[in-house]
């Protein structure tokens, strides 16, 4: 029985990296998070409802979330008004694991809410957008993202696939030099326009005009065929996912895997000083790691 697992957990590691047409190096998908998480996003893709394409159709699959579009100037002008306060910001400290590398390269964010009711300091300084997003429950989390000129994304995939990632344009370049390229296809955010895709898949961003991209982000729950899948989809949302709250002030949730990401983050800067010191060690030590964890679960 123990190798039927580890033979189900090779496979579903196989297929994710496979999926799609741009991938990641062998030797970087081996430590990405997406190679732990795929028995069970593997699980997600066979269960949804919803195609498990790059791009998706918000209108055609997502009904429920058009008064969002429809009321997106409202929308804007919170945003713009959080822009002015300088709100829309990189974490303050080391609490934000899921976005921290995003903030060297100039992405800026506002949670309105993380897998709960809204942050105290959304439901204050966004009534319109929080209660918008109260109405609708299968926005699971949902943010303000600022992307300025000259800021980039690089090539990643998200580590769960029971959410899909919604994207809508609240002032933007209206420029195709400002986009989001999901498994090979572009997409260039308008404003008032939006667009959906599925986060598993390696995607990338770019703002190359002269303006400032400011968008509603938010994760929306992948509908499942089944009540158990469902079921699961929820619980693993509630117990994990839910962990990775980060605040934007005093007063808002952290989650508790943001707690302790600081300890991991010294950890992390002490791996990126032996890498400049020592390429080889660093490697070999990296390698030597996962040979590690690969051989204790083939023991156990």
């Amino acid at each position: 029985m123990k190798w039927v697992f580890v033979f189900l957990f090779l496979a579903a590691a196989v297929y994710v990296h496979f999926r799609g047409r741009v991938r990641h190096r062998l030797g970087r998908q081996l430590l990405d998070h997406s190679t732990f998480m795929a028995p069970i996003n593997v699980l997600m893709y066979a269960c949804s409802r919803v195609p498990t394409t790059p791009f998706l159709t918000p209108e055609q699959h997502f009904p429920e979330l058009a008064p969002l579009r429809a009321r997106w100037q409202e929308v804007r002008a919170e945003a713009l008004h959080l822009r002015e306060m300088q709100q829309i910001k990189a974490a303050d400290q080391y609490n934000d694991v899921g976005f921290n590398s995003f903030f060297r390269r100039g992405w800026k964010r506002f949670y309105l809410k993380w897998y709960d009711e809204a942050h105290p300091s959304a439901a204050e300084l966004c009534p319109v957008t929080t209660q918008l997003l109260r109405e609708v429950p299968s926005v699971k989390a949902a943010m303000f993202t600022e992307l300025p000129p000259g800021s980039e994304l690089r090539p990643h995939r998200d580590p769960y696939a029971g959410s899909l990632r919604l994207h809508l344009g609240l002032e933007t370049p209206n420029d195709d030099a400002c986009f989001i390229d999901v498994d090979g296809q572009r997409y260039s955010w308008r404003d008032g326009e939006w667009t959906m895709f599925d986060e598993t898949y390696i995607h990338w961003a770019q703002n190359g005009s002269q303006h400032n991209r400011i968008i509603l982000f938010c994760d929306i729950e992948r509908p499942m065929r089944f009540a158990w899948a469902r079921g699961l989809n929820r619980f693993i949302a509630k117990r994990l996912i839910a962990a990775g709250a980060s605040p934007n002030s005093e007063g808002d949730k952290t989650g508790a895997i943001n707690k302790i990401f600081k300890y991991f983050y010294a950890l992390r800067l002490k791996s990126k000083a032996l890498k400049e010191r020592s390429k080889g060690t660093y490697y070999f030590f990296k390698y030597a790691a996962v040979a590690a964890v690969i051989a204790l679960i083939v023991w156990l």
